[in-house]
């Protein structure tokens, strides 16, 4: 698996909607995930009131660890123009589930990348 086909599978799962209000949507941004053993799983974000919502890494990584894996090779979130860097909370999720994913190869643009570790390199537990 490419990075360019990653960032190509994420991009395919991107579209934004509305939800009960307005201002509640899902699917603006899209995450897509290469596991260890070459499965790949994707999410979207739900962007909801009071912070209840969830990023597009999370749900991906909640359909990876549903087919019982928990190793992460390569991910990757998606807007319509652009490539997002994961938040502190995604970061934090992806190595509490394995300390492995410090080895996650993260791509922050279509030529840039770096390692999970580089992301978050002091660990706080």
């Amino acid at each position: 698996m490419t990075k360019r086909k990653l960032i190509n599978t994420a991009k395919k799962m991107v579209g934004e909607f509305t939800l009960s209000k307005s201002f509640l949507t899902a699917g603006s941004v899209a995450a897509a995930l290469l596991t260890k053993s070459g499965n790949i799983y994707t999410g979207i974000c739900i962007d909801l009131a009071c912070g209840i919502g969830f990023c597009a890494e999370h749900s991906a990584i909640a359909e990876m660890l549903k087919n019982r894996e928990t190793e992460i090779k390569m991910i990757v979130a998606v807007t319509k123009n652009k490539i997002l860097p994961p938040c502190g909370r995604c970061r934090e999720m992806m190595i509490q589930i394995d300390k492995k994913n410090q080895n996650t190869v993260v791509i922050l643009s279509k030529k840039k990348q770096t390692k999970l570790s580089h992301l978050l390199p002091i660990k706080w537990y």
